[in-house]
């Protein structure tokens, strides 16, 4: 090996190295919301990206579980005076309590999952999650032998708004004499309720049901297996949960931006204000699990897909631009 190779080839490793242990230097936590950390959802994939950041960038991470909302203040605060770098707040739960905290810490790095920014030393991060979910109500609308699916949302909110509104507008676009069947938990970790509520779609008619309701969705998977019904995951592909149940979930890579965030502060590039992740990032989209999918679903996720990222489609993402394309009195959720 000539010399001059072997001296760059050196310094880069010197750099790596360097970079390795500037990287160990840093501490970032991750306040959860109260569906804990294994709610097999947004929760669990914001701590992959944790693990994530600590494999690939050497970060030391840890999480606080918040139990009820009591905990959230407590739990931001504890990982202030614990000397935290980055605090990860995940779920928009958190943003009155975070937006408090962050105002007594202005120096101290805050972000917070599917908010906008809460203060000036905060990231808030969001998601195009009408899309993903336009896209599981185009699977629902094509697969269901009963032209009637359901829908479970674990709390009502501008943000679970986006959820309802896009999977609605995927179904009715798809299989507009399709019935949608819904149901608020007012909960993310009533597993119980989840369960309760799709056992009475299914009894009601529904072939499919879709959750956005965190922990809660583990029910509505429950119930799916046991009636040997389908339901549809979202944020993580959670197929695993009953392989031959779960058609598809709603990606929204939590996972992602955390890794993301976490970066940024390590290269010295953190900058408050808002992120949006939509489907041209590749940060929302319907799992890569498509086992239970018929070509037929395929191809209309597909078609969907290119009709979004053309323009063609335009997804709505709140109550008013929904009723302005399908009318009043559909999304009637409270």
């Amino acid at each position: 090996m000539k010399k001059g190779l072997l001296f760059v080839l050196v310094l880069a490793m010197l750099a790596l190295v360097s970079t390795a242990a500037f990287a160990a230097d840093y501490k970032i936590a991750l306040v959860t919301d109260t569906g804990g950390i294994n709610d097999q959802s947004f929760n669990a994939s914001a701590w992959e990206g944790m693990l994530r950041a600590q494999e690939e960038l050497g970060v030391e991470v840890k999480y606080f579980e918040s139990k009820t909302d009591a905990d959230y203040e407590p739990n931001l605060t504890m990982a202030v005076d614990d000397g935290y770098d980055l605090i990860i707040a995940v779920g928009w739960m958190m943003a009155d309590q975070l937006a408090e905290v962050a105002e007594s810490y202005p120096d101290q790095k805050f972000a917070i999952i599917d908010n906008g920014s809460v203060g000036d030393n905060v990231v808030g991060v969001n998601f195009a999650t009408e899309q993903c979910s336009y896209l599981v109500g185009v699977v629902a609308a094509t697969m269901t032998e009963t032209k009637n699916v359901g829908y479970v949302v674990g709390m009502i909110s501008p943000l679970m708004d986006t959820f309802g509104v896009g999977y609605y507008a995927g179904v009715l676009d798809t299989c507009p004499d399709c019935t949608i069947q819904a149901f608020n938990a007012n909960s993310y970790g009533d597993v119980a309720g989840g369960k309760s509520a799709t056992l009475n779609m299914y009894t009601n008619g529904a072939d499919i049901v879709y959750h956005a309701a965190g922990a809660t969705g583990m029910g509505v998977i429950e119930a799916a297996a046991e009636q040997g019904k389908y339901a549809i995951g979202v944020d993580q592909d959670q197929n695993y949960l009953a392989p031959e149940n779960v058609l598809t979930s709603a990606m929204k890579r939590v996972d992602i931006s955390v890794f993301s965030l976490i970066e940024d502060v390590v290269n010295d590039n953190f900058e408050a204000g808002d992120k949006l992740y939509t489907l041209e990032s590749g940060a929302v989209d319907i799992a890569p699990t498509t086992t239970l999918l018929s070509e037929e679903a395929l191809a209309a996720v597909e078609s969907a897909k290119a009709a979004i990222l053309a323009g063609d489609i335009v997804v709505p993402a709140d109550r008013d631009s929904f009723a302005e394309k399908y009318g009043e009195g559909i999304y009637t959720l409270e």
